[in-house]
């Protein structure tokens, strides 16, 4: 596990009503959030970096209104619904 230290303004936290351990909680979960949906990293690999189980994620992908479906296109998701 690799550590980082970052330094983040007082207000910052106080903007989204967490303590140093749950901003760096929801930091993460922000993080992985975005990162798979830029389709940069895999559903598994982004609970990973959330610190969450892949159920955990997936609700939380729904608490940040993403999907947990990653399509490039709708051919894409086409081919995938008529099972291809």
């Amino acid at each position: 596990m690799v550590q980082m230290t970052i330094e983040m303004p007082e207000g910052a936290l106080a903007a989204l009503r967490k303590d140093p351990e749950g901003f760096k909680k929801e930091l993460r979960i922000a993080a992985a959030v975005k990162w798979y949906e830029l389709g940069e990293i895999s559903q598994g690999r982004a609970a990973e970096i959330a610190g969450l189980s892949r159920a955990e994620f997936i609700l939380a992908l729904s608490r940040y209104r993403v999907s947990p479906f990653q399509y490039e296109s709708a051919d894409e998701l086409i081919r995938e619904a008529e099972g291809g």
